[in-house]
């Protein structure tokens, strides 16, 4: 079985991230044993000693204080459900270009691995690891985000009473972003680790909200009469 390079690097991370505190264990059991073989210490060995434990000591701390720098990333999951892409089918066409484009830079872009984007009453698009049922209305917590133009970031799907309300997403979705692009409008993005977002991640999704909510307004403006064909 051959060994892929990403196994690699996470393995020799692992080796740096212990190599100070087993060689800390290594250099105090050593100094230990010996202290307690040498039958008649002289002076500038128990200075040597004194040199070494201090050594020792910290390395072990160096390891230990590490761990509290560099915690874990979290470690992610599967999300259960199959791989889709479905679009309503009366969109514009340019409409349906522009949803394509948007959903496959989320999904190649950022830690999202699961797409839903919501208008008034009904999804436009879903796309990703689909939920097991489709969208058929605006929970409370899509709803404040809507209301308040704000996106709402559950860094941890499990911890939140309110996570029954995504039920369209796949039932083990770690982390959810509910993006608003207008007043009618948003994006609701699962991934499959909590905490997986960084700021970075937040910025570039608020900034391809912000350019879907420019081809929405442009879409609606076609319309003379400013009916609504969604």
């Amino acid at each position: 079985m051959t060994v892929g390079p990403f196994f690699k690097i996470v393995m020799n991370n692992q080796f740096l991230r212990y190599l100070p505190l087993a060689t800390g264990i290594l250099g105090g059991t050593l100094l230990l044993l010996n202290r307690l073989l040498t039958p008649l210490l002289t002076p500038s060995q128990a200075r040597s000693d004194v040199v070494g434990v201090i050594l020792a000591a910290v390395l072990v701390l160096t390891t230990l204080i590490w761990q509290q720098v560099q915690p874990r990333p979290p470690e992610a999951v599967i999300l259960e459900g199959e791989e889709g892409f479905e679009l309503a089918a009366d969109l514009d066409s340019a409409l349906k270009t522009e949803l394509a484009w948007l959903s496959y830079t989320l999904l190649t872009n950022t830690p999202t691995k699961s797409i839903v984007i919501w208008r008034g009453d009904r999804p436009l698009l879903r796309r990703g690891i689909l939920g097991p049922k489709p969208m058929t209305a605006a929970g409370p917590i899509v709803r404040r985000a809507l209301q308040t133009q704000r996106p709402i970031y559950l860094v941890n799907l499990a911890l939140y009473p309110g996570r029954i309300e995504f039920d369209y997403l796949p039932p083990n979705t770690q982390g959810v972003i509910c993006q608003p692009v207008d007043e009618q409008t948003v994006m609701i993005l699962g991934t499959n680790a909590p905490r997986s977002y960084t700021k970075q991640d937040e910025q570039w999704v608020a900034a391809l909200a912000a350019k879907f909510a420019q081809v929405l307004a442009e879409q609606y403006n076609k319309d003379s009469q400013g009916l609504d064909t969604l």
